[in-house]
């Protein structure tokens, strides 16, 4: 074991040429950050996931009641065993064929078994207040570490950073885990790279001692992040001017922290300076690599908000964020059309026509499947 520490912590790979860890040890005259810190964030990162879980419940949840978000989500899909079977078992988007089949087979017009399978993908699509107590928790979250890491900007205090460092870390890593359990959103792989990625620079940045860079990276992330939860909340309180104003306030912080700040001032910095300052070794390398996939996911994600920009001007109204809040399950529901045998009452494995294989789906009208 003490062998495999030694291969992974070799100084070669993770400082300069010049530089060991003795140089590294904190004294009394100055204070460095330690790799044993990081330890910590696992330990930490259970206890903000149980803070999460009381804040949404105490606190979130009520203030989401007092603005009248709705509690209730999507309609149910009618009780029926053999679709149910075929949802289950073989696929979720059947295709034209096998559609047919289950026509003839329970007497059904295509369009309302159709309509049965759009209300039940749309059944694992969490309520408005689910997402709103998500997103207040991370509004949050996002606006205390922003406020609180800012400062470090201008001044980087000792053992003030090291707190700093290991709650941004150890937020990430529990967004890591609990993204499995979170409201499932399209983009669920990119984000799981970008948690990745942002663990890992959190990782190298602090046992490097690059912390002046990481600071900035966080705080980028952070201000933008804060405008974006507060759009999401305005949304889901159905406050929709506020919802557009913040929108669009998101897009513009955005774009210009992290398609101007970030590669103007940080990947220049890390790029071409602390090249020059120190030299070429592999935890630089690392470093850099990271932090320019970061700027293509910032790519990515820039298209989509100018994208929704773009929708929200032409049409007058921001529905939601293209980045982060697109629900994998958000099959819309369509208008539900008339059953072949409107005033059948036969009954199928031995239910009625109301509840069972045979009977009708109930619905108003609502807009069409993504």
């Amino acid at each position: 074991m003490a062998g495999i520490l030694a291969w992974f912590w070799n100084e070669r790979f993770w400082l300069p040429h010049n530089v060991t860890w003795a140089d590294l040890q904190s004294t009394e005259e100055a204070a460095f950050p330690q790799a044993e810190d990081l330890y910590l964030a696992f330990p930490l990162a259970f206890c903000i996931f149980m803070i999460r879980l009381l804040f949404e419940r105490f606190i979130a949840k009520p203030c989401a009641l007092g603005l009248k978000v709705q509690a209730n989500g999507p309609q149910k899909a009618q009780p029926n065993a053999i679709l149910e079977k075929v949802f289950t078992a073989i696929t979720k988007h059947p295709d034209e064929k096998r559609l047919e089949g289950l026509s003839k087979q329970l007497d059904w017009d295509v369009r309302s078994i159709q309509r049965w399978f759009r209300q039940r993908r749309n059944q694992e699509k969490p309520s408005t207040l689910t997402k709103f107590c998500e997103s207040m928790w991370r509004f949050t979250f996002y606006l205390y570490i922003f406020t609180y890491g800012v400062r470090f900007l201008k001044k980087p205090l000792m053992p003030d950073l090291h707190y700093y460092y290991i709650v941004e870390l150890s937020f990430y890593w529990s967004l890591m885990f609990s993204q499995f359990i979170d409201i499932k959103r399209k983009d669920f792989g990119i984000m799981f790279t970008h948690h990745i990625v942002t663990v890992t620079l959190i990782t190298f940045s602090y046992v490097t001692n690059l912390t002046r860079v990481g600071t900035l990276t966080l705080c980028l992330h952070d201000a933008a992040d804060v405008v974006l939860e507060a759009a999401k909340m305005a949304n889901y309180s159905k406050c929709q001017k506020l919802s557009d104003l913040l929108f669009l306030t998101f897009a513009i912080v955005f774009i210009v922290s992290r398609l101007g700040i970030y590669p103007l001032w940080i990947l220049n910095t890390t790029l071409f300076e602390l090249y020059e300052a120190l030299g070429n070794f592999p935890a630089l390398w690392v470093f850099n690599v990271l932090l320019v996939i970061l700027q293509i996911l910032h790519c990515f994600w820039s298209y989509l908000i100018i994208k929704a920009a773009y929708k929200a001007i032409s049409k007058g109204k921001v529905a939601k964020d293209d980045r982060s809040d697109i629900e994998s399950s958000s099959d819309e529901e369509e208008t539900v059309p008339r059953s072949k045998t409107p005033h059948s009452t036969i009954t199928t494995n031995g239910t009625s026509g109301a509840n069972g294989t045979n009977g009708y789906l109930t619905g108003g009208t609502s807009s069409e499947e993504h």
